[in-house]
């Protein structure tokens, strides 16, 4: 899976749970970018993009994010030891 195919996943994620059609990401967004992104969405928004990606994130993955391409990276990366 490319980065486009990652970055496009995770807007549709954030759209769905943020219920806005109208957020567009890119890989240096932030929770500062998106009103609504508190702690609480920012679980909500962990669980849906772990579900869909089949991937579980660290602790210290958690607290190393700090935008979108910071996920994608991680993700990208556990994508890539699966299919190992």
């Amino acid at each position: 899976m490319s980065n486009v195919e990652i970055l496009e996943a995770i807007q549709t994620i954030i759209r769905d749970v943020f219920d806005d059609e109208k957020i567009v990401v890119n890989e240096n967004t932030h929770a500062g970018d998106i009103e609504d992104w508190d702690s609480l969405s920012n679980i909500r928004l962990t669980m849906a993009i772990e579900k869909h990606f089949a991937v579980k994130f660290g602790f210290k993955e958690l607290q190393g994010m700090k935008n979108v391409g910071d996920m994608i990276e991680i993700i990208e990366g556990k994508l890539r030891n699966d299919m190992k």
